[in-house]
């Protein structure tokens, strides 16, 4: 299976659906099916949803799911530094990742770590990019869950990008949901320093 089409395919799937996103819904089931073929089932759903749903309603429900609330948020470091001066180092490390493997961000208008960014630089250093993705697999998988949680047709893009990275997705849906049971971290100025992929995330199904 070729990861690059796959991470590239997910960036597209992932971001705002703009016309130029809705666009290109063809070209990336062309390219699953000639490229990823394992990949393209985990794709169809959002796919077909796009082919038969108006666009209007697509972005509707995409600022609804991925805007409106923390619970499947697409920010990689937001799962496990919360919103923390810590965070600030960790999207520093994202750059400085892109920088030394030669990407460029450019005037995206979106922080380091969010993953349509992510899985873009992916597609051009796909061993960067998933040793990258490796580090914040929790964050991913966490992402996944709250979007199956939510039956939600991108479930199964960021479950794509998870078969990709290197052991199998968790199986134990209860572990990584104790995980989310008490939000996500506070300020911590003056606790004691701790593993940040330890901190608690917010309950999946629970309020905003």
């Amino acid at each position: 299976m070729n990861r690059r089409i796959v991470y590239q395919a997910a960036s597209v799937c992932l971001s705002y659906p703009d016309e130029t996103v809705l666009g290109l819904a063809a070209v990336v089931r062309r390219a699953l099916g000639e490229a990823a073929r394992p990949a393209a089932a985990s794709f169809a759903p959002l796919l077909d949803w796009w082919a038969t749903t108006p666009p209007a309603e697509v972005r509707r429900i995409y600022v609804d799911t991925f805007d409106m609330s923390k619970r499947h948020a697409l920010y990689l470091s937001y799962w496990t530094d919360g919103d923390t001066r810590r965070r600030g180092m960790a999207l520093g490390e994202f750059k400085r990742r892109y920088r030394e493997a030669g990407g460029e961000l450019g005037d995206t208008g979106e922080l380091p770590d969010y993953l349509p960014l992510v899985l873009e630089f992916a597609q051009h250093r796909p061993d960067a990019g998933a040793e990258l993705m490796q580090e914040y697999r929790a964050s991913l998988e966490l992402i996944r869950l709250a979007l199956a949680e939510r039956d939600s047709p991108y479930a199964g893009v960021v479950a794509a990008v998870c078969a990709t990275l290197p052991g199998r997705s968790p199986e134990d849906r209860q572990q990584a949901m104790a995980m989310a049971a008490a939000g996500p971290p506070t300020e911590s100025v003056g606790l004691e320093p701790h593993d940040p992929r330890l901190l608690p995330l917010e309950p999946i199904g629970g309020a905003t």
